[in-house]
C-alpha cells in the first residue's frame, strides 16, 4: 500500500540545489558549482566523508538534481591541477582544465568520481540525480517527513507497515532506520543518513523500497537484509571506512532488485548469503544492475560465504549487469577477488549471470575468485557446488593484479559449467580459439587464471565461436 503523492514536479524545474545543513562541517577541498547554460552559477555544499578502513581519510561528496544539460565547475583548492580524471570511464567525460578549475557538461543523471592528480582518496564524489517526479505530503499521517536540516530522532527509528519515510534534499538524519516484521515501506528522498550504527535494516519483512538517499559512514552495514523478500534498492549512495562496514548484504533474501547504486565501502560492496544469525532460507532472484561499486577493502561482489550447513540452502538466479567496478584492494589473499563466489556452509550456488561488467582498477587483489571452499573462521563446512555461471562481456584494463582462481574442493564438491563469453583483458579477447594461444597451453593461462582441481565444463568463447 503506497500513499497519495503530490503532483508531478519535472515540468517546472530543471535544476535543484539543496541547502547546506547547519552545524555540519563541510569539506573545502573543492568548490563545486552548477548551472543551466547561460544562467548564474549555484554553489553546492560539499560533505566530508571518510573512506578506506586501512588508512581513513577525508573525501568530498556533493549532490544536486537536474533535467536537461547542465554545466559543472569544479575548483581544486589545494594546488595545481596536473591531471584530472572523471570515472566511471564508461561515461567518457573529458573535462576542460583551466588553472585549478575543471569544467564539463552533463546531459543525464550519473554518479561520478572526480580525481585530481591521481588521488583516489581526496577525490570528489558528485551525484547528479534526476529530479524527483513526486514527493509525499508532509501532512500525510502515513508519512514520516524529514525536511532540510539536521535531525536526531534516536539511535534507531522503527518504521511501521504502510509508511513512507521521506528525507528531503538537505536533510541529515542521525539514526538507523529499521524495518522489522513489516510490509509496504518506502524510504525515499534525496537526504542523508549520517553516521548511523547501520543505515537501513530489513528483517523478516516484505515489499520495502529504498530510493535516492545517501548513507554516510555507518559503523556497520549500509543496508542489511535478513529473511525478507520483495526488496528494491534504487539510486542509493554510500560511504564507509570501518571493518565490516559492508554496503548491501542480503542474507536469505529473495526477489531483490538493486539498481543505480554507488557504493564505496571498506568491506564488501554487495554480498549475497544464505543463513546467518537469525535468518534462514534459500536465496532466489537477485538482480544488481546499472551501478558503480568501489571496494577500498574486500570484494565488490561476494556470493555464497554463509549458509546453513545442517539444513543446506541454495543460492540461485543471480544477475549482475552493467556494472562499473572502480577499485578492489584487499591485502589478504584468501579474501581477494573483485568478483568472488566463495561457496561454503554446504551451499549450492547456481545459475549466476555476470554481464557487461567493467573493472577499472585493482590495487591489490584478483579479478575473479570462484571456489568451493571451507574457511573455519566464517563457516562450518565446505560448500556443495558452484554450477552454471555465465560471465559475458567482462572487461579489465590494468596491471599488477594477482592470479585469479577457479577451483573445486573435492570430487563431490565441484565447480561445473563456468562459461566466459568475450572476456577482455587489456583489450585482448580470451577464447579457446584465439589464434596466438600455444597449442599446449590452457586458455586460462592466457587470462592469467589458475584452474585448480575438480573443475568441469570451463569454456572461454568469443563472438562467432562455434563451441
Amino acid at each position: 500500500m503506497y500513499h497519495a503523492l503530490t503532483t508531478d514536479l519535472r515540468a517546472t524545474q530543471s535544476l535543484l540545489v539543496y541547502p547546506a545543513p547547519e552545524s555540519l562541517a563541510s569539506n573545502d577541498s573543492f568548490t563545486v558549482k552548477v548551472r543551466m547554460p547561460e544562467n548564474e552559477w549555484r554553489r553546492l555544499f560539499c560533505y566530508d566523508v571518510q573512506v578506506d578502513m586501512h588508512n581513513p581519510r577525508s573525501s568530498s561528496m556533493a549532490y544536486f538534481d537536474f533535467t536537461g544539460p547542465i554545466e559543472v565547475s569544479v575548483t581544486y583548492n589545494h594546488g595545481e591541477v596536473r591531471t584530472a580524471r572523471i570515472r566511471p570511464l564508461s561515461y567518457d567525460i573529458e573535462p576542460e582544465i583551466d588553472g585549478n578549475t575543471l569544467t564539463f557538461m552533463l546531459t543525464q543523471p550519473c554518479n561520478l568520481s572526480i580525481e585530481v592528480n591521481g588521488d583516489l582518496f581526496g577525490n570528489l564524489h558528485l551525484f547528479a540525480g534526476a529530479i524527483e517526479s513526486e514527493r509525499p505530503d508532509p501532512e500525510d499521517p502515513n508519512v514520516i517527513y524529514f525536511g532540510p536540516g539536521v535531525h536526531e530522532p534516536g539511535l534507531t527509528l522503527h518504521i511501521p507497515s504502510n509508511r513512507t519515510v521521506y528525507l528531503a534534499g538537505g536533510a541529515v538524519v542521525k539514526s538507523t532506520l529499521v524495518c522489522e516484521r513489516v510490509e509496504n515501506v518506502r524510504i525515499i528522498g534525496r537526504g542523508v543518513l549520517y553516521q548511523p550504527k547501520r543505515g537501513v535494516e530489513i528483517k523478516f519483512s516484505q515489499n520495502v523500497l529504498i530510493d535516492g538517499i545517501t548513507v554516510v559512514n555507518p559503523q556497520h552495514y549500509t543496508v542489511f537484509g535478513g529473511q525478507s523478500r520483495d526488496i528494491a534498492i534504487r539510486n542509493l549512495k554510500s560511504f564507509s571506512s570501518r571493518g565490516w562496514a559492508d554496503g548491501i548484504d542480503m542474507m536469505s533474501c529473495s526477489d531483490v532488485l538493486i539498481d543505480g547504486v554507488f557504493l564505496r565501502t571498506s568491506d564488501d560492496a554487495i554480498a549475497i548469503y544464505g543463513h546467518r544469525w537469525d535468518y534462514y532460507g534459500d536465496v532466489k532472484n537477485v538482480k544488481v544492475r546499472n551501478s558503480s561499486l568501489w571496494a577500498d577493502v574486500a570484494h565488490a561482489i561476494n556470493i555464497g560465504g554463509h549458509g546453513n550447513s545442517e539444513t543446506p540452502e541454495v543460492i540461485e538466479d543471480l544477475v549482475f549487469s552493467n556494472i562499473d567496478v572502480l577499485n578492489h584492494d584487499e591485502p589478504q589473499i584468501d579474501y581477494q577477488g573483485s568478483i568472488a563466489i566463495g561457496c561454503a556452509d554446504n551451499n549450492i550456488v547456481r545459475d549466476v549471470l555476470v554481464d557487461d561488467v567493467r573493472i577499472e582498477n585493482i590495487e591489490r587483489g584478483q579479478l575473479l575468485n570462484i571456489r568451493v571452499l571451507y574457511n573455519p573462521k566464517y563457516s562450518s563446512a565446505p560448500g556443495r557446488s558452484i554450477e552454471n555461471v555465465s560471465i559475458k562481456n567482462l572487461a579489465y584494463d590494468g596491471e599488477g593484479e594477482n592470479i585469479s582462481i577457479i577451483s573445486g574442493y573435492d570430487e563431490k564438491r565441484t565447480v561445473k559449467n563456468v562459461v566466459f563469453e568475450n572476456l577482455k583483458i587489456n583489450g585482448q579477447v580470451i577464447s579457446d580459439n584465439m589464434p596466438d594461444k600455444p597449442t599446449h597451453w590452457r586458455t586460462s593461462n592466457m587470462a592469467g587464471f589458475h584452474v585448480g582441481n575438480h573443475v568441469e565444463g570451463l569454456v572461454f568463447r568469443a563472438d562467432g565461436d562455434s563451441n
